[in-house]
């Protein structure tokens, strides 16, 4: 009897083994990142929130950023894969946006669209500034769970309820001046050209169909489980 089949039977079974040891390895390096990943995320939210509110204000926390912020931090407790995706599809572009500006303004000292003008605004404190350098690594926190439990394709209707709660709030609650999630104009100040109701009823529209749905295609596409 030919010794061939049974040393294929050892390797295959070996194969199999290191296959299965090397995943389970992987999952306790994961697992250990995601528990010491949420203690350093709560302490750096447990400090920006104080100061934030001294320097901006409550309503600075309706930025959809802001809420991102917090929705990861709880996310990151709960492993809740429904709250990282309804981020995803929110403010994942938005942010890679943010990053593009900043880093563009940072390198060459020119501005691109003037979403961070205020990180090199010296009027605001340094240590002010680079807590909202979290605008650089929340997205890579997003797109790691993302990759790690996938995206679940209700998040897009979550998201797009929760918009159309924190749109009114910020209208309504905020200081056009702030112009908070582009609620009074886009860019810095309010716009002038629109009845401002007219405005606002086009950004309510606005953020689910011209943000939220090519974001959700893509990420169906790319992180669907």
């Amino acid at each position: 009897m030919s010794k061939f089949p049974t040393l294929k039977v050892y390797a295959s079974c070996t194969y199999l083994y290191t296959i299965v040891a090397l995943k389970r390895k992987a999952f306790q390096i994961m697992t250990s990142i995601l528990n010491k990943l949420k203690f350093i995320y709560l302490i750096f939210v447990l400090i920006l929130v104080p100061v934030y509110w001294i320097n901006y204000g409550p309503g600075n926390f309706l930025w959809f950023s802001d809420i991102a912020l917090f929705a990861v931090g709880i996310a990151l407790w709960t492993r809740s894969r429904l709250l990282i995706s309804m981020m995803a599809v929110g403010v994942l572009i938005l942010e890679i946006i943010w990053n593009i500006d900043f880093f563009f303004q940072l390198i060459t000292r020119s501005e691109l669209i003037n979403l961070t003008n205020y990180m090199f605004n010296e009027e605001l404190s340094l240590f002010l500034r680079g807590l909202s350098l979290f605008h650089v690594f929340l997205p890579a926190i997003v797109i790691w769970l993302l990759i790690k439990w996938g995206y679940d394709t209700k998040a897009f209707y979550y998201q797009w309820a929760l918009t159309w709660i924190v749109l009114p709030l910020t209208y309504f609650l905020t200081n056009p001046q702030e112009n908070i999630n582009w609620v009074h104009g886009l860019g810095d100040k309010p716009q002038t050209v629109l009845p401002k109701g007219l405005y606002f009823a086009l950004v309510m529209i606005a953020f689910p169909l011209a943000i939220y749905l090519p974001s959700h295609f893509v990420l169906k596409k790319l992180f669907k489980k």
